[in-house]
């Protein structure tokens, strides 16, 4: 077991015998005073903690995952699978996920390995299900605590409920407006340190949270720097991320890097809350084929060509894509960028191989694979016992029936750019704030990324088989968005559907989920704004009149110009309704009984060529 913690004269946190080192801005390290010792001497003062027969080399053991958001129960429908490649070529889904698997799973990985850590690249928490988000995410906190996880970076989600709320994850302390959920019981926080190297406090320019953290057992010394997208404020509200400044990733890790290596850490892995898009959706395609890097594109690409070559490993997230990549470094040689989809459904197990003497890791002998979170495996009693807990105070809500679905209605798994889901929640937008006393809405938009789950037709509990529940529509819908209509004008709109296929948005595209009577044609055979073939759009028939005032509902993330939309922040006459949420459970109210469920939506408002 490693040693973590804060590097001061007193640890953070004892937990089973396990002291942690954590390197703090500007604090004096234990790491400095081994540096500054001869490499002999340093050696046998770490000999001198139980360190004994060592070869010039060791095998560390790196665990990885990213984007868990709080799935601690097995992810619903394909939200809660994995494609696999055959060796005959052919693609078979697996089911996979759940926190009683995917502590089985890494315990049974640790089993033989004297050196292991395990680290995750952000997004653990946010944007999660009932059982995590009704109590601010203190459960997924708890459960990672038993996890065992070393060290995290933050990602974007981290951010949903503002800083203080992150602080109180990391420091612990009973919620400020909720209290305490466990009678008699104050929330401890996390074990681990969250890390956000680049995110610093705009008044005084420090860091928010630890830039890096130093792994250590009998002398093997592994760096940690963590760091979420520069681009966060871009997809967070602005009352999550008020205050604070968010840095360049490849800057501010190659600044770290060198305040690593002044303390002597010479072995260094990034946490990035950044990914990319891998050229297949298997989990085990070859990711090198036909050479080092090719099957992947965006973002994480860019900043790993360009980090410190000090450098030996990325783990990544974000995009909720997997991948095991070799990118070359600024100087040439390949490096290893990882990440491990999403939802805990899968996890990454790479072997750094440590050399004594240089103090650094051997880089051709770097292995790593992803590997499947499988549901075939016992279940941790701890964590089942952890959900149960949970899931007993959670009950009286979580289980109250909403609606009725006559299929599963996709709203993350469909591959279509207009998601089934998608209309159905832009319906309800649009149906709840139609009324002239709810905002006089005429059309609504919503963001793909706001949709977390599908509204699966199978019992995932007591219910019914079609019934959906507080808690499943939750999971659809958990940010609690209030909603906003706004007048926006023709030029507006039709620049908002552009940005959706350019700007910010044109690597990485977000398609806006349209309410009935809105319908456009995507021509992907062009490039860039152009995709939006102009003439096209109509609401209810009629040409989008560019000076002409719409009243359009959508969240309030978008209505400030979130996820790349600025021209949807030009919004005038603001009229504030009820949450998202809200509308998502009346519509499903209005709309759908026992004997009369609702159908799943055509998705025929957006046409698109290919």
């Amino acid at each position: 077991m490693g040693t973590r913690g804060k590097m001061s004269a007193t640890p953070r946190k004892n937990r089973a015998g396990r002291r942690i080192l954590v390197a703090g801005a500007g604090l004096a390290t234990v790491g400095a005073l081994v540096a500054a010792m001869p490499a002999g001497a340093a050696q046998q003062s770490a000999q001198g903690h139980g360190g004994h027969g060592w070869g010039r080399t060791v095998d560390v053991q790196l665990l990885s995952f990213n984007d868990l958001h709080g799935n601690l129960e097995p992810p619903a429908g394909s939200s809660g699978q994995v494609t696999r490649v055959k060796e005959d070529g052919t693609t078979e889904k697996i089911d996979a996920g759940g926190v009683e698997y995917l502590a089985t799973h890494l315990r049974q990985a640790r089993e033989g390995n004297r050196y292991s850590v395990t680290a995750a690249a952000g997004d653990l928490i946010g944007a999660s299900p009932l059982l995590s988000g009704l109590f601010h995410d203190e459960p997924t906190i708890n459960a990672l605590n038993k996890l065992d996880l070393d060290v995290t970076s933050v990602g974007n989600h981290e951010f949903d409920e503002g800083a203080k709320e992150l602080a109180r994850m990391q420091d612990g302390g009973c919620h400020p407006t909720a209290g305490c959920f466990v009678p008699g019981q104050k929330f401890q926080g996390a074990d681990f340190p969250y890390l956000a190297a680049n995110v610093t406090k705009e008044k005084t320019g420090k860091p928010l949270l630890d830039p890096y953290f130093i792994w250590e057992k009998n002398g093997v010394r592994i760096g940690f720097i963590g760091v979420t997208l520069e681009g966060t404020p871009n997809i967070v509200t602005a009352e999550g991320v008020k205050g604070l400044k968010f840095g360049d990733e490849v800057e501010t890790i190659n600044k770290y890097t060198k305040v690593l290596e002044r303390q002597g850490v010479k072995s260094i892995v990034a946490l990035v809350h950044e990914g990319g898009a891998p050229a297949s959706s298997s989990y085990n395609y070859d990711c090198d084929s036909p050479g080092p890097g090719a099957g992947i594109s965006g973002p994480i690409a860019e900043i790993a060509k360009n980090v410190n070559p000090q450098v030996d490993a990325l783990v990544t997230g974000h995009t909720h894509q997997a991948y095991v990549c070799t990118i070359p470094d600024p100087a040439g040689k390949p490096r290893l960028v990882t990440s491990a989809s999403s939802y805990g459904k899968l996890y990454t197990d790479t072997t750094l191989t440590y050399d004594r003497r240089t103090r650094d890791i051997v880089r051709a002998s770097v292995d790593s694979a992803n590997h499947v979170v499988t549901r075939d495996v016992p279940k941790a009693a701890d964590m089942t016992k952890l959900i149960e807990d949970w899931r007993t105070l959670a009950a009286p809500i979580a289980n109250r029936p909403q609606g009725y679905i006559a299929a599963d209605i996709n709203g993350r798994g469909s591959a279509a750019y207009e998601k089934p889901l998608g209309d159905v929640i832009a319906d309800a937008q649009l149906e709840g704030l139609a009324p002239a006393d709810k905002g006089g809405a005429q059309l609504a938009l919503m963001n793909p990324g706001g949709i977390r789950s599908d509204l699966v037709y199978k019992a995932s509990g007591a219910e019914g088989d079609g019934v959906v529940t507080y808690g499943e529509s939750f999971t659809v819908q958990p940010f609690t968005n209030m909603m906003n209509v706004v007048d926006l004008s023709g030029a507006n709109l039709l620049a908002a559907l552009k940005q959706q296929v350019s700007g910010s948005n044109a690597a990485s595209i977000k398609i806006l989920q349209v309410s009935k009577g809105l319908t456009y044609t995507l021509d992907m055979t062009k490039t860039g704004a152009d995709r939006v073939v102009d003439g096209s759009v109509k609401l209810n028939g009629e040409a989008i009149d560019p000076a002409k005032t719409y009243r359009v509902a959508m969240n309030e993330f978008l209505a400030g110009g979130g996820d790349g939309f600025p021209a949807l922040a030009a919004g005038t006459n603001k009229l504030v309704g009820a949450s998202d949420l809200d509308l998502f459970n009346a519509y499903l109210a209005a709309h759908s009984s026992a004997t009369s469920p609702l159908a799943v939506p055509a998705s025929d408002r957006i046409t698109v060529v290919q």
